[in-house]
């Protein structure tokens, strides 16, 4: 045994295993292999390999975030429901994406774009109140990009006036989607948050 090339198939074998390859038809395998070692011509070129491979792994994430969504039903469906009965509350507006708001204290300040910076406060909450992060709560306003947060945050600052206090209520798939984020945050979860936009920088 050739020590060099079985380390060499070893860390290939490992490599493509990890990024769930691990159904592959040796003899399709091996004759691409050789054709590139030995210089011949090949039957897939690299950059339709390329292509090939992409497809296989999205075509991958898509199975994994369904078979993670049946797992999660509940979930979602307790979030749908949260909406659809905050959406009839008194003051609750919903957007065509399904974000939700209250408008708490109106503001006359101009309105940030998604090129803009905002100065905000916020305090976010799960569905049954649970805080997972707050700027109030520290005491210290946050900086940060318009189009550099969840996109339910990026939909609402650019309706919400300077000096305005909204309550936002978001979807999983306006928030952090199939992931999780911290250790409170899990996958498919409706974030609630109070908003206060105290500069468009």
């Amino acid at each position: 045994m050739d020590s060099l090339s079985y380390s060499l198939g070893v860390l290939l074998a490992q490599n493509l295993k990890s990024q769930g390859f691990d159904k592959i038809d040796d003899a399709s395998f091996h004759e691409a292999f050789n054709a590139v070692m030995a210089g011949k011509e090949l039957a897939i070129d690299a950059q339709q390999a390329n292509s090939v491979i992409q497809q296989y792994m999205m075509e991958q994430q898509k199975a994994k975030e369904a078979e993670q969504a049946k797992e999660y039903e509940s979930v979602i469906a307790e979030g749908q429901a949260f909406l659809e009965k905050n959406g009839k509350r008194e003051g609750v507006v919903t957007l065509p994406s399904g974000l939700e708001y209250e408008v708490l204290v109106p503001g006359d300040g101009p309105k940030p774009t998604a090129k803009d910076k905002v100065t905000v406060h916020y305090h976010g909450t799960l569905m049954d109140g649970t805080v997972f992060d707050s700027s109030v709560e520290r005491g210290q306003p946050a900086t940060f990009g318009v189009s550099q947060v969840i996109k339910g945050w990026t939909e609402a600052l650019q309706l919400m006036p300077q000096g305005s206090k909204w309550k936002l209520y978001i979807p999983y798939d306006l928030a952090y989607g199939s992931h999780s984020a911290g250790p409170t945050i899990g996958p498919y979860s409706t974030l609630v948050f109070e908003v206060e936009l105290l500069k468009v920088n």
